[in-house]
C-alpha cells in the first residue's frame, strides 16, 4: 500500500535548508522543556554571587587599601596563639570605608581585636552582633574611625573599617588560638590566605548573604597586598621533618625544642593556604593532660593517643558510592588532581567490593543505575570516563547528596561515600542535615581538593557523616590520602569510646559523646573541673572502648599537670562549646540555638555567628562621613582555580533527555552542510 497518493517531489535546496531552520528550532524547544533535574544554572545570577574586580580610574579614591598582612604566630606544646595584623593606607584624595572578607582557621577561637591609628591603640569590645552593627553605623556616621569584624562562617570573617581619611595608616590586630591535634604522629598548622569564590544557589538559604558577592582577581593576577608570616615552636621533645608543602620557607633549630620557621620573600604567597607540618623525635605525640585553675571556672584538655592500627584478618565487602564535584571551580589544576585522586581509590578496590560513580555540576547523573561489582572492567570504564570529564557549570551539592540518599542498599551492605569538592558553595548547613539525617547509614568521607579549600564543609561532612576529612592540595598527595581512607574503612582504631574520670569532679565535657577513632587520631576531651583554692587536682582520666584486639583500656593522672601558661583552655573549651552547638543548630535549622550561642560568646569573649568585635575611636575625624565611598579590597583567585569560578554562565552537565535534543541539532547542522553541497 503506497503511504502518499502522490509521490512526494523532491525539497528544493531552499526547502532543505528550511526545514533544518525548522528542526532546529524544534530541537531547541525540546531543550527549553525537556524537564530537567538540576538547577538552571542562568538562575544563580539572581543570588549573591562573586564577580571579577574592576579597578577605576578615578585617582581620587584609593579600591586597594588593604596593603599588608602580616602574621605571627607561637606555637607553645598543642597550642597556637595567632596575632593578625591588617595594615590599611589610604593612597586617594577622599576618606573611604573598607570592606574585606578574608578566611580564617576552622579551628580558631578569636578572642581579641586591636586596632591602631597613629599612636593611639583602640581596644575592641565584643558585643551582640546586631548591636555591634549600630554601634559601628552610628561611629561611621559621626565621622568616626571604627572597625567591625564578623563572622560568616566559621572560617570566614568580615573586616569593616570606616573614615580611613586620605594618608591614614590603620593596622587593625585580631588574635585567636586552636589546639593542633596530630595524625599518624604528625603534627600541622594551616594559615588560609583566602576565600576561594563561593557559588551561590538561589534555592540555598545564603541566597542573599553579602559577603558571597565579592570582588576576585583574574587567575594569574597577583595581589598588590603584601603577605609575610613568621613561626616559632616550642615543644617538650625535640623537632624534626619540619616541612610545608604549599610554600617555600626558611628553618631554624630543626633538631632542638625550639625552631622558628620565616616565609622566603619573592613568592606570590597570599593565594594558597600556609601549611606547616612537623614531627618530634621518636614520631611521638604529646599526650596527658593539662589543666588550668581560674578565676572563676577551671578547665582541662585530655590528649590520649590511641592504639596503633593492627591489619584484621577478614575484610568484609563494602559498596563505595563516589560523588565528584565537576563544576566551574574544579575546572583544570583541581579536576586533575581529583582524577588521580580517583585512579587510586577506584583502582584499590577489592574483587568482593561494589561501586559507583557520581559526577555533578549543575545537574548530577550516574556512571551506572546501580552498584556494580569492583571487576577489572567495570574498573577500567570508571577511569576511562572520570579520564574524559571536564569541569563546567554550578555546584548544586544538595540535589546530588539528596540523590545518593536515596539509592537502594541491602540490609546487610556496609557503604562508604565519598565526596570529592573544593567546597565553594554556601549551603554548608543544608549539606550537614541531609547528610546527618538521610546518609546515617553509611560512614560519609570528605576529600577537599585545591589550594584553598572551603575546609568548613569538608570536616562538617565528615563529623556528620561519622567519617574523616582529607585535603590534598597536588596530584602527588593522592596516593597516600587514599592509602590512608582504606586502613581506616578496613580497621577502625577505636569505637565505643568513653572517657569518666576517678578523684575529679568534673562537668562541661566537650564533646558530650565522643567519636569513634578512625585513623592515627588521639582521642581529645575538654571540660571543666572543681576543685578548693590551694588544693592540687588529683585524680585519674579512664579512656575506654573497643579495638580490633578486644577491650582498651587507658589511664592517665592528673598529678603535676596543673599550669598557669595553659590559659588558653578557657577559650578553648568555650571554642569546642559553640561547634557543638553550631552543629546542632545545622541539624535542626534555623537559629534554635542563638541565645545559647551568644551567651557564650559575651561570656568569653569570643567571635561567633552572634558576636562581633567593634572598635570606635571617639575623635571625629572626618567632617563628611556620608561622602565617603565603600571600597571592597579584592581577594586573588585560588591558586590552580580558574576563571570559570566566577559566574554560573558554563552550564552544568546536560541531562539524557539535552543529549538528545543536541544530538538532534548536530544531526541537522551535518545534513545542511551535505544538503548545501549536493545543491
Amino acid at each position: 500500500m503506497r503511504l502518499f497518493r502522490h509521490p512526494v517531489r523532491p525539497l528544493s535546496p531552499t526547502g532543505r535548508v528550511l526545514l533544518c531552520i525548522a528542526l532546529s528550532a524544534l530541537a531547541a524547544l525540546l531543550l527549553m522543556i525537556s524537564p530537567p533535574t538540576r538547577a538552571d544554572d542562568s538562575q544563580a545570577l539572581k543570588a549573591e554571587s562573586p564577580h571579577f574586580f574592576v579597578n577605576s580610574n578615578d585617582p581620587g579614591t584609593d579600591r586597594l587599601p588593604l596593603k599588608a598582612t602580616t602574621v605571627e604566630v607561637r606555637i607553645a606544646g598543642v597550642i597556637a596563639d595567632v596575632t593578625v595584623t591588617q595594615h590599611y593606607r589610604n593612597e586617594g584624595q577622599r576618606a573611604i570605608e573598607a570592606r574585606y572578607v578574608f578566611p580564617g582557621s576552622t579551628q580558631a577561637a578569636v578572642y581579641a581585636m586591636n586596632v591602631r591609628l597613629g599612636e593611639r591603640l583602640i581596644v575592641a569590645r565584643i558585643r551582640e552582633k546586631q548591636q555591634a552593627r549600630i554601634e559601628y553605623a552610628a561611629a561611621k556616621a559621626e565621622g568616626k574611625t571604627s572597625a567591625l569584624l564578623e563572622q560568616h562562617r566559621p572560617n570566614v570573617f568580615e573586616m569593616n573599617v570606616a573614615n580611613i581619611l586620605p594618608g591614614d595608616d590603620v593596622a587593625v590586630e585580631l588574635r585567636y588560638t586552636e589546639l593542633l591535634t596530630p595524625h599518624d604522629a604528625q603534627y600541622g598548622f594551616v594559615f588560609p590566605t583566602v576565600v576561594g569564590p563561593r557559588y551561590n544557589s538561589p534555592q540555598g538559604a545564603a541566597a542573599n548573604e553579602k559577603w558571597v558577592s565579592t570582588p576576585t582577581l583574574k587567575a594569574g593576577e597577583a595581589s598588590t597586598t603584601a603577605f609575610d608570616l613568621k613561626l616559632t615552636l616550642d615543644t617538650p621533645l625535640a623537632l624534626k621533618e619540619i616541612v610545608s608543602p604549599s610554600h617555600e620557607i626558611s628553618i631554624e633549630g630543626t633538631g632542638t625544642e625550639h625552631a622558628s620557621v620565616a616565609l622566603r620573600p619573592d613568592q606570590n604567597a597570599n593565594n594558597r593556604d600556609f601549611i606547616l607540618n612537623y614531627r618530634l623525635a621518636g614520631d611521638r605525640i604529646e599526650s596527658g593532660l593539662m589543666l588550668y585553675r581560674g578565676d572563676t571556672e577551671n578547665f582541662f584538655l585530655a590528649l590520649v593517643e590511641p592504639p596503633k592500627v593492627v591489619p584484621v584478618r577478614q575484610i568484609s565487602p563494602r559498596d563505595y558510592i563516589f560523588v565528584v564535584d565537576i563544576s566551574g571551580s574544579m575546572h583544570g589544576y583541581p579536576l586533575d588532581t581529583a582524577k588521580v585522586l580517583l585512579q587510586h581509590l577506584i583502582g584499590g578496590l577489592r574483587p568482593s567490593d561494589t561501586f559507583n560513580v557520581m559526577l555533578f555540576s549543575g545537574s548530577n547523573r550516574m556512571l551506572s543505575p546501580e552498584s556494580v561489582p569492583a571487576t577489572r572492567a567495570n574498573i577500567d570504564q570508571a577511569l576511562r570516563t572520570i579520564r574524559e570529564m571536564g569541569g563546567g557549570g554550578s555546584t548544586e551539592i544538595v540535589p546530588a547528596l539528596r540523590r545518593i540518599a536515596a539509592l537502594r542498599k541491602g540490609p546487610d551492605v556496609s557503604r562508604s561515600v565519598i565526596v570529592i569538592t573544593d567546597g565553594y558553595v554556601t549551603v554548608e548547613n543544608e549539606v550537614f542535615q541531609l547528610v546527618a539525617n538521610n546518609l546515617n547509614q553509611s560512614n560519609v568521607f570528605a576529600f577537599g581538593i585545591g589550594s584553598s579549600v572551603n575546609r568548613h564543609l569538608i570536616e562538617g561532612i565528615a563529623r556528620a557523616g561519622q567519617g574523616e576529612a582529607f585535603i590534598v592540595t597536588k596530584p602527588e598527595q593522592a596516593a597516600a590520602q587514599a592509602e590512608r581512607l582504606r586502613k581506616m574503612i578496613d580497621a577502625p582504631v577505636l569505637t565505643q569510646v568513653k572517657a569518666r574520670f576517678q578523684g575529679l569532679d568534673v562537668y562541661d565535657l566537650q564533646p558530650a559523646q565522643l567519636p569513634d577513632v578512625l585513623g592515627g587520631r588521639p582521642v581529645v576531651v575538654f571540660g571543666k573541673w572543681r576543685g578548693e583554692p590551694g588544693e592540687a587536682a588529683r585524680g585519674t582520666l579512664l579512656i575506654e572502648g573497643r579495638s580490633v584486639e578486644g577491650a582498651y583500656h587507658s589511664l592517665v593522672s592528673t598529678e603535676g599537670h596543673e599550669s598557669q601558661t595553659t590559659a588558653a583552655l578557657r577559650h578553648l573549651w568555650a571554642r569546642q562549646r559553640v561547634a557543638t552547638l553550631s552543629d546542632q543548630e545545622a541539624l535542626e535549622g534555623g537559629n534554635g540555638q542563638k541565645d545559647a550561642i551568644t551567651a557564650l560568646g559575651l561570656k568569653y569573649g569570643l567571635l561567633t555567628q552572634y558576636t562581633s568585635f567593634i572598635a570606635v575611636d571617639q575623635l571625629v575625624r572626618n567632617p563628611n562621613p556620608a561622602l565617603a565611598p565603600t571600597v571592597d579590597q579584592p581577594s586573588p583567585m585560588p591558586q590552580g582555580v580558574s576563571n570559570l569560578a566566577i559566574g554560573a554562565e558554563v552550564p552544568g552537565t546536560p541531562e539524557p533527555s539535552a543529549w538528545l535534543a543536541l544530538l538532534l541539532v548536530l544531526a541537522i547542522l551535518v545534513a545542511t552542510i551535505v544538503s548545501r553541497r549536493r545543491g
